[in-house]
């Protein structure tokens, strides 16, 4: 008899910092399952790490780190000139830092996922995904490494013994070579939360997708991304969760992916 289908549902939270507020941190929590917090680098600030942990942990939410390039200004979304040790350097900080508000809330840290920029660089570059890889194995080797589905990152976690999450996303459309369509191009996003839903499950249900060249394809799903930070991010997410729950999809956090 097959195993139920079950999936995680993941969100990057924690993204507003000083007087700059983004996103519906405690409104998206009841329909996710783990959650990535910003570090601080391109956004996030410490009243925000503490408040946003301890607010995944009243929802039961695992809490995941979500370090990213040094730019505020930017979003941590525009690609910069870094070598592997800068990016371990810049890596290990965030980590620690997110670390060490959860175990002062009395908790673990589920997992780390890049962000924006350089979650998509270390997609396709082998240095900077074995950077990132390192940095996580050495400061929490029980950690999980969210990365793109089947990408540099999640075959640097491998040869590093590291537990892996291959990650797939609800809301963007996809290449034939399985990265993600760039966001500076106009089809880069789905608006539609059906289009989006309908998506996710054939991701889930099959291991595909259909790349905006019209070629499918294959893809391993351990956890979908929701972005948290679009004007109708909420309602998106609860379509989403219900659509899986209605499907008899379980939500549950990822088993860890280890060679």
């Amino acid at each position: 008899m097959n195993e139920p289908l079950s999936v995680d549902l993941n969100c990057d939270l924690g993204e507003s910092f000083g007087a700059y507020r983004m996103g519906n941190d405690e409104q998206l929590l009841p329909f996710v399952t783990s959650a990535n917090i910003a570090c601080g680098f391109h956004a996030g600030d410490p009243g925000v790490m503490r408040k946003t942990v301890q607010l995944c942990l009243q929802h039961n939410v695992a809490i995941g780190a979500h370090p990213g390039l040094p730019d505020l200004v930017g979003f941590g979304r525009r690609n910069m000139a870094v070598s592997a040790e800068e990016v371990y350097d810049m890596v290990v900080y965030q980590i620690g830092a997110l670390q060490a508000f959860v175990q002062a809330e009395g908790s673990t840290l589920q997992h780390v996922k890049p962000h924006g920029a350089l979650y998509n660089m270390a997609a396709t570059d082998t240095k900077l995904a074995e950077a990132i890889a390192e940095a996580v194995y050495k400061v929490n080797p029980e950690a999980l490494l969210y990365g793109l589905a089947g990408s540099e990152l999640i075959q640097a976690a491998k040869r590093l013994q590291l537990g892996a999450a291959n990650e797939v996303f609800a809301d963007r459309t996809y290449q034939q070579d399985g990265t993600l369509t760039s966001r500076r191009q106009p089809d880069a996003l789905i608006t539609d939360p059906d289009k989006a839903a309908s998506q996710v499950l054939r991701m889930v249900r099959e291991g595909k997708v259909l790349s905006q060249q019209g070629v499918e394809v294959g893809i391993q799903t351990d956890t979908v991304c929701i972005h948290g930070d679009g004007p109708h991010a909420l309602a998106f997410a609860r379509h989403i969760h219900e659509t899986l729950q209605r499907e008899g999809i379980a939500l549950a956090r990822p088993n860890a992916q280890r060679p």
